[in-house]
């Protein structure tokens, strides 16, 4: 009877949240791209622009530019002008916790 009693309350707390956890599913997707990911390490150490970000990972500014704009529309990054460049870095510290998580995990 208290299996049944937790099943019960395990699958309404999932309708409850099904929004939630489906965002979060698209969430962790945008990370199954290993260049994103490059991406999200390299803005962990710095903010950088576009151009510094294709010379560090050696990739074209037009691929790069390609995959900010998935991670700005995922809130993983954010940008500012600063003179004539937009220069790109975490959205917030949340991220750099993602990261952190996920790398302690599989070093583990």
């Amino acid at each position: 009877m208290e299996n049944s009693n937790a099943i019960t309350k395990i699958k309404e707390a999932i309708t409850r949240n099904n929004e939630v956890l489906d965002a979060l599913a698209d969430l962790y997707k945008v990370f199954a791209d290993s260049t994103r990911v490059k991406i999200l390490c390299a803005l962990t150490q710095s903010e950088m622009c576009v151009g510094e970000i294709s010379e560090f990972l050696d990739i074209t500014q037009s691929a790069v530019s390609h995959q900010l704009r998935t991670l700005k529309a995922s809130s993983l990054v954010k940008s500012q002008r600063k003179g004539k460049n937009i220069v790109y870095s975490l959205a917030d510290e949340h991220v750099r916790t993602i990261i952190d998580c996920g790398m302690e995990h599989i070093t583990e």
